[in-house]
């Protein structure tokens, strides 16, 4: 049974840094991708981050430069820094394994004073 549990978030002052983790469990993590999204109140859920089993990474275009995906053996990271109001939301773990797509419960991140 796949699981991520997703841990790491809380409150943040702007220009802070916050690192997100995600364990993994229940299938064969090295082999695959895994995403980090993100919904804020009323707003989509969207695409933060991903890495691939070789390392390769892709972000969105308002993350590049301040967040890092980054994965071990069973985990995969989000290192997040000069945060900002905008980046408050609830941060999931993604993986899509036999063609379904998994997500942790999330974690919340607020960014503010």
């Amino acid at each position: 049974q796949v699981q991520l549990v997703e841990s790491g978030g809380g409150l943040v002052q702007p220009g802070g840094s916050l690192r997100l983790s995600c364990a993994a469990s229940g299938f064969a993590f090295r082999g695959y991708t895994m995403n980090w999204y993100r919904q804020a109140p009323g707003k989509e859920r969207e695409l933060v981050a991903g890495i691939t089993s070789i390392g390769g990474t892709n972000y969105a275009d308002s993350m590049k430069g301040r967040f890092t995906i980054s994965r071990d053996n069973a985990r995969v990271y989000l290192q997040m820094n000069s945060v900002k109001p905008e980046d408050t939301a609830v941060y999931y773990c993604h993986a899509v394994v036999f063609g379904e797509n998994h997500w942790g419960q999330g974690t919340q991140v607020t960014v503010s004073p």
